[in-house]
């Protein structure tokens, strides 16, 4: 979890999400709406296309999906989280969401237990290794099945 539109620390975004149990993205709007269809909508004319589509996407992932997010440290070496999204989506405009650019959150359980990048499952960690600032989907069958394993052995 990071924002596109702020170099902030690496970290900072993932360590918001842990405290406050969420997983978000950013894009701020210029006024906190009320519905996702409003927030869609003003991130399209705000941010483009793209960011409502993607706006969209993060809010309609289904309530127990597994998430992955990088905490603090070094890219190749620091640690990461798996959690599972547990509620809708919401819009943050609390002070500590505009300080790190998350805003477009939705709750999340987050296991207690780091993993290395060595024991992420293989899919995980070419997503993470494609970068980006974007939440983005895993596609891969036996991550998604290795993910389940991790979190039944550790939750």
């Amino acid at each position: 979890m990071r924002a596109r539109d702020r170099d902030l620390p690496p970290g900072a975004g993932a360590a918001f999400g842990l405290a406050h149990g969420l997983v978000g993205t950013g894009d701020a709007l210029d006024v906190a709406p009320a519905t996702l269809d409003e927030a869609v909508a003003a991130a399209t004319d705000r941010h483009g296309d793209k960011a409502g589509r993607m706006l969209r996407r993060f809010a309609e992932v289904p309530a127990g999906a597994f998430v992955w997010t990088r905490t603090a440290g070094d890219p190749q070496d620091a640690p990461f989280r798996l959690g599972r999204i547990t509620g809708p989506w919401r819009y943050d405009d609390a002070p500590a969401a505009r300080e790190v650019g998350i805003h477009h959150v939705r709750p999340a359980d987050w296991l207690d237990r780091p993993f290395a990048e060595d024991e992420l499952p293989a899919g995980v960690a070419a997503t993470f290794g494609r970068g980006g600032r974007n939440f983005q989907r895993t596609h891969d069958a036996d991550a998604e099945e290795a993910t389940a394993a991790l979190w039944a052995a550790h939750a």
